[in-house]
């Protein structure tokens, strides 16, 4: 078969991996098909994406093995949830108005989130102020660290530099 598309750097990474990523596959799967199939599919990806510059070719090519793995647990998991409430309305096995389980926490982790945050907000008054201002506006506030210097008129390395500060500080008090 000749092939018209030119190889990317990615693609020879492919190439060069592939025995490595079935293998990988086939551990995430448990099927020595399924594994083959999603390889096929990675190679159709490697050949259609843009070249560009990535910093470690080998992880990006198995964190893209890894999300094909996980689309195709989402959709074999949304299938059988579609299946199961069709073949439920085709017997009958629910009636229409069947209560439905609460879909959301219960009690126990309900609590369990509120003691969380509250660890999280007592090792964050422990960060320096300078600090937790960035990280405020960074990781609460949403804000990028292009746009935490602007609104604080520091450099982004000084902002990166919070952050790390910020990180340190909050990993300590959470290990504790």
């Amino acid at each position: 078969m000749v092939d018209d598309a030119p190889d990317s750097g990615l693609t020879e990474i492919y190439q060069r991996h592939r025995t490595e990523v079935l293998r990988f596959l086939v551990a995430r799967t448990g099927n020595a098909a399924e594994a083959e199939d999603i390889v096929q599919e990675l190679w159709i990806k490697t050949r259609s994406v843009p070249s560009g510059p990535v910093g470690n070719g080998r992880a990006y090519l198995f964190r893209m093995a890894q999300n094909l793995v996980l689309d195709r647990v989402r959709e074999r998991k949304r299938r059988e949830h579609r299946d199961k409430a069709w073949s439920d309305l085709e017997t009958g096995a629910v009636p229409a108005a069947a209560e439905v389980a609460d879909p959301g926490r219960n009690a126990l982790e309900q609590m369990e989130d509120r003691e969380e945050a509250a660890r999280l907000m007592s090792a964050i008054a422990t960060v320096p102020e300078g600090a937790r201002r960035v990280f405020q506006l960074h990781k609460i506030d949403g804000l990028s660290h292009a746009d935490v210097a602007a609104r604080l008129n520091i450099s982004r390395s000084a902002v990166e530099k919070h952050m790390a500060v910020a990180m340190k500080y909050l990993r300590r008090a959470l290990m504790d």
